[in-house]
């Protein structure tokens, strides 16, 4: 039989930097197949080039028999990619956005809605809102859609679901599966390894290279130190009883809609404060505006003692911050980094070198003070980011979904981090979508619909609602939401 996909050797360079080693496998008609890796190990390059945009140093690519270079235009004809980082115009709706892809390909919505009529009837009502203003789930759903509108035989899909609740992720990969069963070859890349089981095949890429390919049970086995590393083991005393964050019926609308409606907790010194919720729950909104980026509509805030509103600047230089999105300057280096960093965060020229080297020398980092950042395997990244965040020993520290992107061995050493941190009296208010990660916090909330329907300490949260674990938890308060964007 026929491949549905076949690669031979392929390699490509940026520089001085393989990005790919001579990767090879074969993709067998109507597979799912995965790959999983970390940020930064090649996939999406592997995946560039699969989908004609760019071209290998090195080896060839087959997809039904045609060649990525010679006969990229059929190729484009027969193929839906969805790239990681960009595939729906923000400004465009719902509606002119799939419209927009299926004219590109001359086809029209009509004319294939059937094929996206499973995924496409959960956003239709939406069909006017602009895709800016979508949650993460809906837009993969979007993305998803426009991938599909020219009934593509091979469907390329670049880790679809970072940045993803778990809720959202469980319904796009039925979608997967449904997709699978009409025939058409699914390629799909992810650094979660729960999503990683439902492949029919995978292969594990590290560094560029393919290091194993088989079932996920092999690959998982094999692979058991990167993928099921051994639980965080925690000694961690009680937090003591100064509140660090004090919220007070904090309120944001935007227009008509409510995004925060009303939410109080409090937050201690040296406490790991982990802050659920779904895409459109409101918690990126909640952040925003304790970290003093954005004004609340009512209610009251102090973070560090400082009001939000009328002291935002206090609240900024005593705080650290650190995005999945964004953390790290990728063209500057190492040392460049930490200098500017600790410049906006006021610090004075001699505690900046000293305390550089030694965070170089904490973090084993001494020989790559000179290389751009970009270089840097992920985990390093990571753990740089984080380091910076806290260079100025803030009193609080702000983890908006921290480990997107990287395998579980490398959240695991990150998560060590925190602890460390907060051992020195850090408090650590962190978001997160993996579950796994909510179990290590001291105490979590969740919220749904814009308020907090949940607080508690995880043993307690699992115990009250009759869970397991801590996805059952979130699943069950997850699903009650009725309203689709933040």
């Amino acid at each position: 039989m026929e491949s549905a996909l076949q690669v031979n050797g392929i390699s490509k360079s940026y520089g001085r930097v393989e990005a790919l080693h001579e990767v090879s496998f074969t993709v067998a008609p109507g597979e799912l197949f995965g790959l999983i890796g970390p940020d930064g190990a090649g996939k999406t390059t592997l995946f560039r080039i699969l989908a004609t945009l760019l071209v290998a140093d090195g080896g060839t690519a087959v997809i039904r028999g045609l060649d990525v270079v010679k006969d990229y235009r059929e190729i484009r004809r027969r193929v839906g990619y969805m790239p990681g980082r960009f595939s729906l115009y923000q400004d465009l709706t719902v509606e002119e956005n799939l419209r927009l892809f299926a004219t590109v390909f001359q086809t029209t919505l009509e004319e294939n809605y059937e094929l996206v009529s499973d995924i496409y009837r959960q956003i239709e009502p939406f069909r006017k809102r602009r895709a800016g203003n979508l949650s993460g789930g809906m837009k993969q759903k979007l993305a998803l859609s426009c991938a599909l509108i020219h009934k593509p035989e091979v469907l390329l899909l670049d880790e679809p679901t970072t940045g993803v609740d778990p809720v959202s992720r469980k319904e796009f990969w039925g979608m997967l599966r449904r997709l699978r069963e009409q025939g058409i070859t699914i390629v799909v890349s992810t650094p979660i390894v729960e999503e990683a089981r439902q492949c029919d095949r995978m292969a594990f890429i590290s560094q560029g290279q393919i290091q194993g390919i088989g079932t996920p049970d092999d690959i998982l086995r094999r692979f058991a130190d990167i993928f099921c590393p051994p639980a965080l083991e925690s000694d961690r005393e009680e937090h003591g009883a100064e509140a660090v964050i004090e919220v007070e019926g904090l309120t944001k609308c935007f227009g008509n809609f409510t995004a925060v409606d009303h939410i109080s907790f409090r937050v201690f010194r040296g406490e790991i404060f982990g802050f659920l919720g779904a895409n459109g729950a409101g918690k990126t909104t909640a952040m925003r505006m304790l970290t003093g980026l954005s004004k609340p509509t009512a209610g009251k805030a102090l973070v560090a003692g400082y009001d939000v509103v009328t002291q935002a600047e206090d609240v900024k230089r005593n705080i650290g911050y650190m995005s999945q999105k964004f953390s790290l300057y990728e063209d500057l280096k190492v040392w460049e980094n930490i200098r500017l960093f600790a410049g906006i965060y006021g610090m004075r020229d001699s505690d900046i070198a000293r305390k550089t080297d030694a965070l170089l020398q904490q973090l084993g980092l001494e020989d790559e003070r000179d290389t751009l950042v970009k270089s840097l395997p992920p985990g390093w990244k990571q753990k740089l980011a984080f380091s910076i965040s806290i260079f100025h020993e803030p009193g609080i520290v702000f983890l908006d979904e921290p480990t997107g992107g990287v395998d579980p061995a490398t959240r695991r050493q990150f998560w060590d981090l925190i602890y460390q941190a907060a051992g020195r009296g850090i408090t650590v208010f962190v978001t997160t979508h993996f579950m796994e990660e909510a179990e290590y916090c001291d105490r979590i909330s969740i919220m749904v619909d814009g308020v907090i329907r949940a607080l508690d300490t995880p043993a307690r949260l699992k115990q009250h609602y009759g869970a397991a674990t801590m996805d059952d938890v979130f699943q069950q308060l997850a699903r009650q939401a009725v309203r689709t964007a933040d």
